[in-house]
Parts: C-alpha cells; structure tokens; sequence
C-alpha cells in the first residue's frame, strides 16, 4: 500500500510553510472596535484592509509580525469595493508578493492568512466559486467574483488570500451570510491608485433622487425608475430631467431599480455622456446627460 502519511506530511509542511513566508506581510489593524482585523503590506509603506471592519480614521495602531505595534494614517477609504489604504513607516516589513486572480478555478486550494496580536492565523480550503465582474451593494465593479470554502476569522477578515504557490491574489473579507469572498488584486491596485492619489475613489454623479416604479408597456407592465428629486446644480438637472419623469433605459440598457442607476455610475463613468430613454407624461423621450463626479459631502 502507497505511504499515505509521508504525502499528508508534505502537504501539511508545504501549506505551514506558505503560511509562514506570507505571514511576514501580513499586519494586524486596531480599528476602534473589539479585537483587531488583518492588512496587506501591497506595496512599501501601504498597507491594504477591509474598509467595512475599519470603524474609525484616526489613531489607528498596526502590529507587526512578531508583536511590535506603530501608527498608521489613513491614506483613503472606498466602500464600493470595501478597501481601505493606510500609509506606514515600516522599513524591514516584507511587501506581498502578488499575482493575477485571473489564475483560480473551482476547486483550487487556497489559504486565508491573518494576523493577530503579531502572530500567524490562518484558514485553509478551497475556491468554491468563480464569477466574472460582479457589482456590490454600494455600486463598486469587483473584477472577479471569488467565493472561498474555508471559514474566515474575524480577526483575518482584510489578510491575504494565497494561492498554492505562495502568491497573495487578494484579500479576504466576509460577505453576506458570512461567507468568506476575496477581493482580487486588480480591484485593489485600482483602489489604491486612486486612494493614494485622491484620498477617495470618485464615482458617477447624476444629482437625481430614484425610486422603483411599475409602469406600462407595450408586453404589459415593466419596471422603471422615477425621479423623486432633482439637485439643481446637478448634471439630472442641467440635462432637462424633471421630477416625475421615469428612467427606462441608459445607453440602451434597461434599467429597473435605482440600484441599476447605481452600478453604471462607477468611476469610469464620471465625465461621459449617457443616453436616458425616459417617460414624461406618459410620453417617451430621449435626454442626454453628461455624469458628474459625486461631492463628497
């Protein structure tokens, strides 16, 4: 019979062995609530977390491996795409090693590495789902969808998710009902741009109030999106659009729920023109709206 348990000792080695070399990457953030999340070293001196876990924006305290704590400064946050970026003085800390999510299909295993308290943690399992572009429920564009089958601890939530060669692919953060997704490193390296750059990651603006709304059509009713308010310095506004007029389609996109309005104002789409079909009055009608960058106040 084949010895099974040299081939058990080599996995187990080799996965220990992951954990350790990316570990050295891999911090613990104080973030104003109870106990501590993990973060990336992206690159030097930035450090990448879970945005939705980060409840406060000053005096944030990171550990490194081994235990010694320093100050970090919040460099910007995006809850669209729930990464936060922090700047640190850190000489000696490891920068992670990252590759292309691109990479993982179903069934590959892959670890979530934390930190706590300076030490090691660690979740081992396997990708459960591959998806393409997905959108958040705060309109961010995530470039893949990645479910992961391995049971996230709290305190990994914002550490990396490492492939089988050791390459940090992303960072692993909790979904809805507790499921462990990653966020992959193109969704971060676009983040992190625009953070460090801005301090923020600009959205689409359209300076209009939407709600869900039943109308008729020619196959019967359908759904559309009314217009309940307008900002009158806003590009709705500058456009011509009108309180009560109904949003049915965006560059010949049906649109049925605000939350559609909300994924197509992404940042790519600030300063492009978009072509509305719209009702007023019962009466179909074209406008052309050019999208403005959201305030941030």
């Amino acid at each position: 019979m084949p010895d099974s348990t040299n081939s058990l000792l080599t996995l187990s080695t080799a996965v220990a062995d992951i954990v350790e070399r990316t570990a050295k990457a891999v911090v613990a953030v104080a973030h104003g609530g109870r106990g501590t999340i993990s973060g990336i070293h992206w690159r030097p001196g930035v450090i990448v977390t879970a945005e939705e876990m980060l409840e406060q924006d000053k005096d944030i305290t990171v550990t490194l491996p081994g235990g010694r704590q320093i100050t970090a400064t919040l460099a910007g946050r995006d809850p669209s795409t729930d990464v936060a970026v922090l700047r640190v003085a850190a000489d000696g800390l490891a920068v992670a090693e990252t590759a292309d999510a691109g990479t993982l299909r179903v069934g590959h295993l892959v670890l979530a590495v934390g930190n706590y308290g300076g030490a090691p943690v660690a979740a081992f399992g396997s990708v459960g789902y591959v998806g393409g572009v997905w959108h958040s429920m705060r309109g961010g564009a995530i470039d893949t969808f990645l479910r992961l089958d391995l049971r996230l601890n709290p305190a990994s939530e914002g550490g990396a998710l490492v492939d089988a060669q050791g390459h940090v692919l992303g960072m692993a953060v909790t979904g809805p009902r507790r499921r462990a997704l990653a966020i992959p490193r193109a969704t971060i390296d676009r983040a992190v741009d625009q953070l460090l750059a801005k301090g923020y990651v600009g959205r689409g603006y359209l300076g209009a109030g939407l709600q869900h709304v039943r109308v008729a059509g020619e196959n019967g009713r359908r759904s559309g999106v009314l217009v309940v308010s307008i900002d009158p310095e806003g590009p709705a506004a500058k456009a011509g659009l009108l309180v009560g007029d109904i949003i049915t389609s965006w560059n010949d996109t049906a649109v049925e729920r605000a939350r559609d309005v909300m994924r197509l104002l992404g940042p790519e789409s600030v300063g492009k023109s978009a072509a509305l079909k719209i009702l007023r009055g019962g009466a179909a009608t074209d406008v052309s709206v050019t999208i403005g960058e959201r305030p941030l106040n």
